[in-house]
């Protein structure tokens, strides 16, 4: 089995856990003193993750604070302003939820949630999400790799790519009354991708319960794609021959291409890639290709024109 080793982080760039804790010492006194009312339902559910093996790997950066990651988010089911999904993703209720994995499969399946959060042991893992607008955090994601959910279903030789398909209901994303995109919200990944190790199917951030406005209950990470590519509060993933058409694919072809590997060389026809700006620093610093996982993942493109192939 090929083992990915994860860049290094180094100690001096983490944010000090007694900062975290503090947010966490608050969120259970205003808990005390029935102060939740004014927060959005399950916005941040603080609910503790078990069973979770901490990470081991350090990263290149300081991990983003909480307080950033659940309040600076792009989630247009919510609007599309950068604090409107934690304003307004109190009213998705992620319970009860299931998981449709369909298409070129042996074993079809609905999953529960309950059933996925015990598919595979789950596991605090410290990436980078880079988005496409030129800003990124770090954070430390729970979940396990989408293998081992897709090893589960069977794919059969057929199953060339994977889409997967975000709950559509204006009724609980008030932003989909909107046309912003043609919703359900839709993305997908060539099945060497979705199998590899680093792609995450998520629950979970800072030990807890994945926040409605962050892509609760479940979504994917992607790490060395741009961060619309990890599909969020997904309810079908489809196992199919042909390339799927993904939602901002199908909005702006010419912006937004079905690969969408961070790379600096393919600037957005709006802005520069060659630069991003990390949540909570002034200073912008270089775009890394790949998002910095060139060494696990740069095989995949063998061969590829990938300013063609963006």
């Amino acid at each position: 089995m090929t083992v990915y080793k994860l860049p290094p982080i180094y100690s001096s760039e983490i944010t000090p856990r007694d900062l975290f804790h503090d947010r966490r010492r608050f969120m259970q006194l205003a808990a005390g003193a029935s102060l939740t009312a004014l927060l959005p339902q399950n916005a941040f559910a603080g609910e503790p993750l078990a069973g979770v093996t901490k990470s081991t790997d350090r990263l290149i950066d300081e991990l983003t604070p909480l307080k950033d990651i659940t309040s600076y988010n792009n989630f247009y089911e919510f609007g599309t302003g950068k604090e409107d999904p934690a304003k307004n993703a109190g009213s998705l209720k992620t319970r009860p939820w299931t998981i449709t994995v369909e298409g070129e499969a042996n074993k079809p399946k609905v999953f529960d949630i309950e059933e996925l959060l015990k598919l595979a042991p789950l596991e605090e893992r410290i990436y980078r999400l880079r988005c496409v607008e030129a800003w990124s955090m770090v954070i430390p994601w729970v979940g396990y790799s989408l293998a081992a959910l897709l090893k589960q279903v069977e794919p059969t030789g057929n199953a060339k790519f994977v889409e997967f398909i975000s709950l559509h209901d204006p009724e609980q994303m008030q932003g989909q009354k909107s046309p912003t995109l043609n919703w359900p919200y839709k993305e997908g990944l060539r099945i060497d991708e979705a199998m590899h190790p680093l792609t995450l199917l998520a629950v979970g951030l800072y030990g807890e319960v994945l926040p409605n406005q962050n892509g609760a209950p479940i979504r994917i990470v992607v790490p060395w794609k741009y961060g619309f590519k990890s599909a969020k509060s997904i309810v079908k993933i489809r196992l199919v021959e042909k390339m799927p058409m993904s939602s901002w694919m199908e909005a702006n072809s010419n912006e937004y291409g079905f690969y969408s590997n961070v790379n600096p060389d393919v600037d957005h026809a709006r802005w520069s890639q060659a630069k991003e700006r990390r949540i909570g620093e002034f200073l912008k610093r270089p775009t890394l290709p790949f998002n910095g996982y060139s060494e696990q993942v740069a095989s995949l493109y063998s061969g590829m024109d990938l300013t063609k192939n963006f």
